[in-house]
């Protein structure tokens, strides 16, 4: 009877009451079913028949980032569902001249590149990444008519960086970077009655900021929480993640391939299986800023599971992408150089990579 219970997976007690022994018997939850791997290209235009944002991270300093980002907008079938997309290696203040750009202007790749070199994160930007992203996207824009022709639009908020003096100049425009381009996406995506694909590194996709200790409000506000909690929007979020570990027989998965979460061992799972906090630790919201002098103790932080968060993951192989290397061509300009080194001490970023790179 014990084990016919156990292979049953029933828990039974027996409890006393008024002389009479009963039994209660509660049903233990069955175990979850793994994901299954979808071919990456269907599943996100499946997704866009009934959300209007799709976001996903494509690029973010990683090589096989910038590869997934460059078949997602070679399939027609990618193009053909979407309007928008929308990237954060993008600093607004040059919106106009790559929206020509991209609908075929004569404009130049030089008068372009202040698009990713000039954003509020202060680096080199990546070059080739860019260049072939803008280029294979005016291609494919070439044989579209000017109303179905994709529009890049550029989500990091429009920093002067001439006005930059100091760090607190700096973060005015730090702090706008999930504000600035979840209203962009409103006004320019969701009021307008199209369809973007969102491409951003993926904290930036949390429905419930883990910094935060899972709050969402004020300055943990992320794009996503801000679009669907503000603006009613319906987003549709990927991760990307090497799921082998959560999942047994899921490193064996084609490469890319998206899998839906939701009932599933991926979802199930926490999500500091797919992000870590350890080290980062947790820290409240008082008066709407950040206590960082006060971390929230160990034994409050909360849980939450992974499909709370996210809809879906990308799997594009095992371990940590390799990262985009420097472009070496970046050191002759001296003038560019001793301008970003001016940024990076604004800032407090390190710079150790460009002095390595350029044998300053």
């Amino acid at each position: 009877m014990q084990s016919k219970a156990l292979a049953s997976l029933i828990l039974s007690a027996v409890l006393v009451v008024g002389g009479r022994a009963h039994v209660a018997v509660a049903q233990l939850a069955p175990p979850k079913p793994p994901a299954v791997p979808l071919e990456p290209v269907p599943a996100i235009v499946d997704a866009f028949r009934t959300h209007a944002v799709v976001a996903v991270t494509a690029g973010h300093g990683e090589t096989r980032g910038y590869a997934f980002m460059q078949w997602l907008i070679h399939d027609p079938r990618l193009i053909a569902a979407i309007n928008d997309i929308v990237i954060e290696e993008g600093s607004a203040r040059y919106q106009e001249i790559a929206d020509r750009f991209v609908r075929g202007d004569n404009v130049s790749i030089d008068a372009l590149r202040p698009v990713w070199r000039d954003t509020t994160q202060p680096g080199l930007g990546f070059d080739r990444q860019w260049e072939e992203f803008f280029t294979t996207l005016r291609g494919v824009n070439a044989s579209r008519p000017p109303a179905r022709k994709i529009r890049v639009l550029l989500g990091d908020p429009p920093i002067e960086w001439e006005r930059v003096k100091t760090a607190a100049d700096h973060r005015a425009w730090i702090e706008q970077r999930d504000t600035y381009p979840a209203d962009l996406i409103q006004r320019e995506v969701l009021a307008k009655g199209r369809k973007a694909l969102l491409t951003y590194g993926q904290m930036h996709f949390q429905r419930k900021n883990i910094v935060a200790n899972y709050e969402s409000e004020g300055p943990a506000e992320t794009i996503v929480s801000r679009l669907e909690s503000k603006w009613g929007a319906k987003v549709f979020t990927i991760f990307t993640a090497d799921v082998s570990s959560i999942q047994p027989g899921a490193g064996s998965w084609p490469t890319p391939s998206i899998a839906i979460v939701r009932g599933t061992v991926l979802g199930a799972a926490d999500f500091t299986a797919y992000y870590p906090s350890e080290a980062m630790g947790r820290f409240p919201i008082h008066d709407g800023k950040p206590d960082f002098s006060a971390p929230i103790p160990r034994d409050q932080w909360r849980t939450l599971r992974a499909e709370d968060q996210f809809d879906a993951v990308l799997y594009t192989g095992k371990g940590p992408s390799p990262t985009v290397d420097l472009d070496p061509a970046r050191c002759a300009d001296k003038a560019g150089m001793q301008e970003h080194l001016r940024r990076a001490e604004v800032t407090g970023l390190p710079v150790d990579r460009l002095k390595q790179l350029c044998g300053l």
